[in-house]
């Protein structure tokens, strides 16, 4: 490993130039990173993520109810949705968010403003609330069809395409967790390919970017190839979606010319992001590197990943999503 950097209390790693290929010309030159920042997470004992809830008080003064059909043929389903908009009549670029297994939370509302207030249209994406789920992080909860989240995200983009307030041509995507690996799959050529099979057609010119924070399934995206630019933020001791197949992952699609970017907080675990979430172990909730894939998973805020983090996606999607 090779230190290529720093900047104050943040030391900034990456492999050697000789073991990646170089990417497609972006502001995002490192394909791997194992970023070290100065504070850590505290302690606690919540068996639960900090403000997992569907309907949180006072997440936004200005936020619009709204629904959208997927993308499912023959028997499309109406998908709930919440928007937040900037002021002013735009054409204003776009995100769709699309969160984790404990569905919608005050977490995925702060990220909703915090887009807004970037000059972003931000569209929460509630998969669980029309399926009649409250969580699908549980043995106990029902499972859910890989297609129809997918299907999903891509009646989002078809929503935001005929906003006049919202740019076609700049929407991005954010996932977390289970999320995550929709928000790749939905830039993911061959994940294009096998739904034009079933007759889900991604409307042009698709999703310009994508972001997966701590994203699972990257097992099994490691021999598939992103279209779009894809950036992935996780922590490195992340129990319940391991960094190593998201790093095979990018670095297998990095070989083959996408330009995907992977950055690793040491330390970190699930939910570094989620503002209040105490250092805890989830007893409940399933986990495919356990035996019997139960159960258990490690959570807790990290201020400081949280932190870059919110910096990287801001110069990803800017770089990416807004006119230069």
């Amino acid at each position: 490993m090779t230190r290529t950097g720093s900047v104050g209390m943040r030391r900034f790693y990456s492999l050697p130039d000789a073991m990646l290929k170089p990417m497609p010309r972006t502001a995002f030159g490192a394909g791997w990173l194992l970023v070290a920042l100065a504070g850590c997470a505290s302690a606690g004992a919540s068996a639960h993520p900090a403000g997992a809830s569907a309907h949180p008080a006072g997440a936004s003064a200005h936020p619009g109810r709204v629904e959208f059909p997927n993308a499912t043929p023959a028997a499309p389903r109406n998908i709930p949705a919440v928007e937040f908009r900037p002021d002013g009549a735009g054409p204003f670029p776009a995100v769709v968010l699309l969160h984790g297994c404990h569905g919608v939370s005050r977490s995925t509302h702060d990220w909703a403003r915090w887009f807004r207030e970037r000059g972003y249209v931000a569209l929460i994406v509630d998969s669980w609330a029309p399926r009649g789920l409250r969580e699908a992080c549980t043995p106990s909860a029902p499972e859910v069809p890989n297609t129809e989240r997918f299907d999903d995200a891509i009646g989002a983009l078809r929503d935001l395409q005929a906003r006049p307030y919202v740019d076609r041509e700049r929407i991005g995507v954010i996932g977390w967790s289970n999320g995550g690996v929709f928000s790749i799959a939905v830039i993911n050529g061959p994940s294009h390919e096998r739904a034009l099979k079933r007759g889900v057609v991604v409307p042009p010119p698709g999703y310009r970017a994508a972001v997966g924070i701590y994203p699972g399934g990257c097992f099994s995206l490691v021999h598939e190839l992103v279209v779009r630019p894809l950036l992935v933020l996780m922590g490195d001791a992340d129990d319940w979606t391991l960094p190593g197949p998201c790093v095979e992952m990018v670095n297998r699609m990095r070989a083959r010319g996408a330009d995907a970017t992977i950055v690793l907080y040491p330390g970190a675990v699930h939910y570094f992001d989620v503002e209040g979430q105490p250092r805890a172990r989830l007893t409940d909730v399933e986990n495919r590197n356990l035996p019997g894939e139960c159960c258990g998973a490690t959570v807790g805020y990290d201020p400081a990943a949280a932190v870059d983090a919110r910096r990287r996606v801001a110069a990803f999607f800017d770089y990416h999503l807004k006119a230069r």
